[in-house]
């Protein structure tokens, strides 16, 4: 069976955006999801060339790939969205990559529950940080919450979680959502079709590049 790596972290905007395309392409292709959950402030922080210099230097700037390139594409993915930034946006992030991790160790398929996350922080204006919406999100998915947050918090999670960092960082990610399809990197939601078709035909050329 083919596999997609898949770096993202559950707050991330783009990966709810491109989520359900996503799982549509995966399981046309009878591709399994190789879930990857990562650190995502540190991978942005490990690949700006100036660190402590802000990438989005203008509000404008931000503004326009923070903002309309969302609403854009969460009209052409059909995903809704809620108006405005999220309230808890900028809390921790750790405990639900580190649910989702949890899950995954103990043998469930996390594919809905990954894309409930996401759905809620960018629809609902979930706090992801708490415990409470992450037990009921879990629960939703059909899974038994209070075992896969026990393990969230387990020093072989945590393992997991800084590995992933780790490889995200040494592959060259440097962005949510990164897909890999043999190796060959897809960097954000807008290039699902590209991955669809890596899945049938790889490209030309090789990733990563030689020096």
């Amino acid at each position: 069976m083919a596999e997609i790596e898949y770096f993202y972290a559950a707050h991330s905007a783009f990966a709810y955006i491109g989520s359900a395309r996503f799982m549509e392409i995966s399981a046309a292709a009878d591709a399994a999801i190789v879930h990857k959950p990562m650190d995502l402030r540190r991978v942005i922080a490990a690949c700006t060339a100036e660190p402590g210099v802000k990438v989005w230097r203008t509000p404008e700037r931000y503004a326009y790939f923070f903002g309309r390139e969302i609403e854009r594409w969460g009209e052409v993915r059909g995903a809704p969205l809620m108006d405005g930034r999220p309230t808890f946006h900028d809390n921790d992030i750790t405990l639900p990559n580190c649910v989702l991790i949890a899950a995954l160790e103990a043998g469930h398929n996390i594919d809905a529950l990954a894309h409930a996350m996401l759905q809620a922080h960018w629809r609902d204006d979930a706090d992801l940080a708490d415990a409470d919406t992450l037990a009921r999100l879990a629960e939703d998915a059909g899974f038994a919450p209070g075992p896969m947050l026990a393990a969230a918090g387990s020093p072989e999670v945590a393992a997991i979680y800084e590995a992933n960092t780790t490889e995200a960082i040494e592959r060259s990610v440097f962005g949510s959502p990164t897909y890999f399809v043999d190796g060959d990197m897809f960097y954000g939601q807008d290039h699902l079709e590209l991955v669809e078709r890596a899945l049938v035909t790889p490209y030309a050329g090789k990733w990563p590049r030689e020096a």
